[in-house]
């Protein structure tokens, strides 16, 4: 076989080294594959001197300095004579260096083995194997304006979240190889965006893998079965019939859609053991992976401690988009938003538990804002934090969400959105109110004072004792009503 790893003999070596420095081109293309620790102890001392000719003079050496400096003596051939050869040496001479880059990357790795040190074996393997000469050249970007514009649509080009309000604002999808995140505080909606992901991008005839790392398997897919049978969560079992005809009607039409509880603490390379072992079995390629969500998961290249976050949330990040554009994925995961965001309007990248590490990575991160108001009124806001396009970044979407089947919707064109601003000062008001209406102190701002009667006293209250009017969500309701025609 051609790539199996093979000895080279000490006549070939002293072969590459010659054709090497009889052309300066043929030079210049192997120089970053030119290591003089790939050759024998006899030939690389001559290998580190034309190496180090190379880097300091854009040249090469001739047979004359290198065996006055080494004492080893090599063939001079004519650039001409090595002329026909040419193609015969790029192909060799890579061969030659990703074998025995693989070679040492085998021998180093017994330690680390040993050491339990599994990520850095992966590292130099993967290395070692990437050895070679450019086999690309980039774009001409005069060319083929078409052609190059067709290729990127097709090949991994924007696929449609199912959302035409944040399509547009990502100028049309996410796109394969991707790292997507959706930001939210607990209980803000992750999994159930990333729930409606997956079933849009199922719809639309892809197949996709959806890791969940904290609800069980049974309670996603119920989530699931009211979101695409628009059947309330409530009343599930209640029309089991109904469920199942619906669920397999769309089953028929759409990708196959597979969901999988995994414990958290995994690494990216449980993922893709998985993922590989899943194609094999099932007969299909993956085309959308969702992991739920990345904070669970545990970095495979270092050892890092969990109150760590930064360190371990940025290894994750990385190895995650790895993934993506290894296999060509679209894909998607969530993160957690601190504490600081609670009480925000707006969220912003210091919002982000575990700091900036994995915004630096992402290629989207959209944040969901659903405060007590906008629930009431079935809406939640998603902010755009992060974007490939940096246009969206700032910019802001209501979406509809039905409380009862969890399915979240782009708004009807003639729904008047609220500003979130009054939602949130709403929001501030009732909370006020309720406090007040339940206080013990004196009142303030917003009460009347009623003078006590003769024979009553407000601290011990009796039967008939004047009730003290107090603003409550009336009140609170009017200057809402105020500020939304303002």
């Amino acid at each position: 076989m051609k790539d199996e790893i093979k000895t080279y003999s000490t006549k070939e070596q002293k072969l590459y080294l010659e054709i090497l420095i009889a052309d300066p081109e043929l030079a210049a293309r192997s120089r970053n594959i030119l290591d003089p620790e790939y050759f024998d102890r006899n030939m690389r001392q001559a290998a580190e001197f034309i190496k180090d000719y190379l880097d300091k003079y854009d040249n090469v050496p001739t047979t004359t300095q290198i065996e006055a400096r080494t004492g080893i003596s090599l063939e001079s051939f004519t650039t001409e004579a090595v002329q026909p050869q040419k193609d015969w040496f790029l192909d060799e001479f890579e061969q030659f260096a990703r074998h025995k880059a693989l070679d040492r990357a085998i021998l180093k790795s017994v330690d680390l083995l040993d050491k339990k040190r599994y990520g850095e074996v992966e590292r130099l393997i993967k290395e070692a194997s990437t050895v070679g000469l450019p086999k690309t050249f980039g774009t001409d970007y005069f060319a083929d304006p078409r052609g190059r514009l067709e290729a990127l649509r097709s090949a991994n080009g924007q696929v449609s979240t199912g959302w035409k309000s944040i399509d547009y604002k990502l100028h049309g999808g996410f796109n394969r190889g991707e790292l997507n995140i959706f930001a939210a505080p607990s209980g803000g909606g992750k999994s159930l965006f990333l729930q409606n992901l997956a079933i849009h991008w199922s719809q639309q005839g892809l197949n996709g893998v959806y890791f969940s790392l904290e609800l069980a398997e049974g309670l996603c897919s119920k989530r699931i079965d009211s979101m695409i049978t628009g059947i309330p969560s409530t009343d599930i079992y209640k029309n089991l019939d109904d469920v199942e005809l619906k669920v397999r009607s769309i089953g028929k039409k759409s990708g196959k859609f597979q969901i999988v509880q995994l414990t958290s603490g995994v690494t990216v390379n449980d993922l893709k053991s998985w993922l590989k072992e899943f194609q094999i079995f099932a007969g299909v390629k993956v085309d959308y992976v969702i992991v739920d969500y990345l904070d669970l998961m545990h970095p495979v290249s270092v050892k890092v401690s969990a109150e760590n976050l930064f360190i371990k949330d940025k290894y994750v990040s990385e190895e995650l988009r790895a993934l993506a554009t290894q296999g060509q994925y679209l894909f998607a995961t969530a993160s957690q938003l601190n504490r600081g965001a609670v009480d925000s309007v707006e969220f912003d990248h210091s919002h982000i538990s575990g700091g900036l590490s994995k915004i630096q990575t992402a290629d989207n991160v959209i944040g969901i804002f659903n405060s007590t108001t906008m629930k009431e009124r079935g809406r939640v806001q998603v902010q755009f934090m992060k974007t490939r396009s940096s246009s969206a970044v700032g910019s802001k979407v209501e979406l509809e969400f039905n409380t009862s089947t969890l399915h979240i919707t782009d708004l009807d064109e003639d729904s008047a959105a609220v500003p979130t601003t009054i939602d949130v000062l709403h929001d501030k008001l009732k909370r006020s109110s309720q406090v007040e209406g339940t206080s013990n102190t004196t009142p303030s701002v917003g009460w009347e004072r009623a003078t006590p009667k003769e024979g009553f006293s407000l601290e011990s209250p009796q039967k008939n004792e004047p009730k003290i009017p107090i603003r409550t969500m009336d009140s609170s309701n009017k200057l809402a009503n105020i500020l939304k025609k303002v």
